[in-house]
């Protein structure tokens, strides 16, 4: 051994002391729970987290600390098992992580493509428009937000429903703070509500259906259980709504060409999808990486058949150019598909991947294990699986779901199902409990804040209990 890799060597056993390891069988993992690297990861997942929960007020966005995170986290279990001999054993774990994560990423990158095409287009602004021009009550308003929350959350992203749904709260209720603020409180939980019983509405129920917890059509009994997590707290707030009418605004917006068809073909991408995996048996993600394909060739049809879509009128154009969005009215470019791609929400993305790795590497080093065992052994899986949908409201429901996949605990389909519940709507508890909640802090400029949807967290605990109870008593024969 050259004079360099004794001092190296020297070096890594200096920092990873080794002596009180006991040696594994070939193949199995290392328990590194209560060694130097299992703090090292503990303390730097912890550390990127601060930096994540402070990403408004630290202006660093949350996929940097993660993502170095996880390189310091795996960096650290390469070396204890090139120290061990057993470096294949750590590779093989972090590539099936990678390749689950990529599955996801290439599920949500077609998902919301389509979701940026769709917004392009301006389908969410014509309901947006529609909606603002009906001269409704504002309890009729409460109620039409929310129920359309809850129903397009399904499908499409819950921060990008939350933000339609306040922009027309916004605009009908300026001048009434107290409808602004129950109508926001209202949107969080619809939205949080409606991406828990579909496949597609979040990414942690989008997680347990790749991993083959529940079924596609599986997720859909949880739909009452949803229903009444939205409604309860919905019921009580609208007495605290103002009995009255606010002024008629008249506005209209148009639809770009094609808009219905990339609606269209969405659904055709979300049915191929399901083709794919129950039928084909062949990962989701394929089924929609060809439903990518649907949008790129109307796109190209789009393109080549483009012409000036009808003038704006004035009033309108003034009106937009006051907002500083004039840039967003039609007729100014050709229909481009990869300007969608490009806009996706890439440090989502890339927090995701940290999050991944980072806590695939904490299971690797054994703690998922422990967690694992007294949650679900010594508390058991209901207390475990209500406790989970608390935790969310605090820590984001990405982590907290994929650390449960991760420990992989042996459950029936209706605790499954439980837990997927649970994690979706818990994040309603508290303002900053979703990405939705804590965009809207920032879009409503006050009117909307944490201590106005705590005022309210009794009301939406007794719907989370609710859902509970109702996911119980209705599917009872899952458990």
């Amino acid at each position: 051994m050259v004079l360099k890799q004794k001092i190296l060597l020297a070096f890594f056993l200096a920092i990873f002391p080794l002596t009180a390891l006991a040696i594994p069988a070939e193949g199995q993992a290392l328990d590194l729970t209560g060694h130097f690297v299992g703090y090292l990861a503990i303390a730097a997942f912890v550390l990127a987290y601060i930096f994540v929960v402070l990403e408004e007020v630290t202006e660093l966005k949350k996929s940097k600390p993660m993502m170095l995170a996880a390189a310091i986290i795996w960096a650290a279990i390469a070396v204890v098992y090139n120290l061990q001999g057993q470096p294949q054993l750590a590779e093989d774990a972090v590539r099936t992580l990678v390749l689950d994560y990529g599955e996801l990423l290439l599920f949500l990158i077609v998902s919301i493509t389509y979701v940026n095409a769709l917004e392009e287009r301006q389908v969410f602004e014509a309901v947006r428009a529609w909606l603002v021009s009906k001269g409704l009550g504002y309890r009729s308003l409460f109620w039409i937000t929310g129920i359309l929350a809850f129903f397009i959350s399904s499908i499409s992203n819950n921060m990008t429903t939350a933000m339609l749904m306040t922009a027309v709260v916004m605009a009908v209720g300026k001048d009434n703070p107290r409808f602004v603020a129950l109508s926001c409180v209202n949107t969080v939980v619809a939205v949080n509500a409606g991406g828990a019983f579909c496949p597609f509405g979040d990414i942690t129920t989008l997680m347990v259906w790749q991993q083959h917890k529940v079924t596609f059509w599986g997720f859909f009994v949880l739909f009452v259980p949803a229903v009444i997590n939205f409604v309860l707290p919905a019921a009580i707030m609208h007495f605290a709504i103002p009995d009255a009418r606010p002024a008629e605004i008249k506005d209209v917006t148009k639809m770009k060409r094609g808009a219905k068809r990339i609606v269209a073909l969405f659904l055709l991408t979300i049915a191929t999808a399901v083709v794919f995996s129950n039928i084909l048996h062949l990962p989701a993600a394929v089924g929609m990486m060809a439903g990518l394909t649907y949008i790129q060739f109307f796109g190209y049809y789009l393109h080549i058949t483009h012409r000036e879509e009808p003038e704006v009128p004035t009033e309108l154009l003034e009106r937009h150019e006051e907002e500083e969005e004039a840039e967003a009215l039609p007729g100014e470019e050709r229909f481009d598909i990869f300007q969608k791609l490009a806009q996706l929400e890439w440090d989502t993305l890339l927090f995701f991947y940290g999050v991944v790795l980072c806590v695939g590497g904490l299971d690797f080093l054994g703690y998922l294990g422990h967690v694992s065992q007294y949650l679900y052994g010594e508390l058991g899986a209901t207390p475990a699986n209500i406790l989970v949908g608390i935790a969310s409201a605090f820590v984001d429901n990405i982590p907290v779901m994929f650390a449960i996949l991760s420990m992989n605990p042996d459950l029936s389909m209706g605790q499954w199902l439980l837990v997927t519940l649970t994690a979706g709507v818990g994040g309603s508890l508290l303002s900053v409990g979703s990405a939705a909640g804590v965009a809207l802090m920032g879009q409503t400029r006050g009117a909307y804040t944490f201590l106005s949807h705590l005022k309210w967290m009794p009301a939406i605990a007794l719907g989370y209990a609710g859902s509970i109870v109702a996911h119980f008593w209705l599917n009872a024969a899952l458990f």
